[in-house]
């Protein structure tokens, strides 16, 4: 009896053996040396900026590939110490949550309304936001520029949030639309017959399960906006509003002889943008991932 009670462990460790790993081929290293080398391309500007704002412009000029010798910390100190540094700062956040907010918020609402309601040319609507990704900023301009000096939105962030939102919409759409028809609609019928209604059952289902599809437009739509250069170019002229991108404009050509302090410019705005891209990488991918599935 014993020795039958101490032979099963052995026998539950042999039936599960250990995954056995991949052998390392060639077809394998040559795939991690090109996504190695696309990688080293993409962080390579990035890296050569950060790392110039650490340096002075005559070791720029001596040795433009070298690393700080030594580390100088003034020029970020400068630029952290400009009032209108901040003020840009300012503006580009306010600008990047405003877009976000608007285009969750009208994202959702259209995104459930294609989902889950049928009408007469809801195929048709969902091809004309499709359609929408093929219809770059730059074609649009010079008619989106006509149309925002006649509403008078010139020179304010607001002229600058509108058509973000609308831009950013059809992504959104796109990316949302299959989160929201994977809900059973068991699930509607129930809420249906405890009472909820409509709007209660999107408030609190819908929303709380399309979460993952939420965050990943909502992080792609910041981002963008604070990246946006084209727009906030031709819509503003004060420097009072100006966004980040047209601040590191304005500071290269005032400071175009300063490469090193132009460098610590440049690497401060764009920082941000790279910091809350890497922290919610993962949930973009898990959102767009949903979205195919869906």
């Amino acid at each position: 009896m014993s020795t039958t009670l101490r032979s099963r462990p052995n026998s539950r460790r042999r039936l599960s053996p250990r995954p056995q790993q991949r052998p390392l081929t060639w077809g394998r290293v040559g795939t991690y040396l090109v996504a190695f080398l696309f990688v080293g391309v993409c962080l390579a500007p990035v890296i050569y900026i950060i790392l110039g704002g650490f340096r002075t412009n005559s070791q720029i000029t001596a040795d433009p590939s070298g690393l700080p010798d030594p580390w100088v910390v003034n020029n970020y100190l400068g630029v952290l110490a400009s009032s209108e540094f901040w003020r840009q700062v300012g503006n580009s956040t306010l600008v990047g949550l405003a877009t976000t907010a608007g285009v969750v918020t009208l994202g959702v609402m259209a995104s459930y309304v294609i989902a889950r309601y049928p009408f007469r040319g809801r195929s048709a609507l969902y091809a004309l936001f499709a359609a929408g990704l093929m219809f770059p900023l730059t074609v649009a301009i010079t008619p989106l520029y006509i149309l925002i000096r006649n509403l008078g939105l010139m020179n304010s962030l607001g002229g600058v949030i509108l058509p973000q939102i609308a831009f950013a919409l059809p992504v959104t759409v796109i990316i949302l639309v299959p989160f929201l028809r994977a809900i059973p609609r068991e699930l509607e019928e129930a809420a249906a017959i405890d009472g909820a209604s409509r709007l209660g059952f999107f408030a609190r289902m819908v929303v709380p399960l399309s979460l993952p599809g939420v965050i990943t437009t909502g992080i792609l739509a910041f981002v963008a906006s604070w990246n946006a250069y084209l727009l906030p170019l031709f819509i503003l002229n004060n420097e009072a509003m100006y966004t980040l991108p047209l601040g590191v404009q304005v500071f290269a050509s005032q400071y175009s002889v300063d490469t090193a302090r132009v460098l610590a410019f440049t690497s401060l705005s764009m920082i941000p943008a790279l910091i809350f891209f890497s922290l919610f990488e993962r949930r973009i991918v898990g959102g767009l991932t949903g979205a195919v599935k869906g």
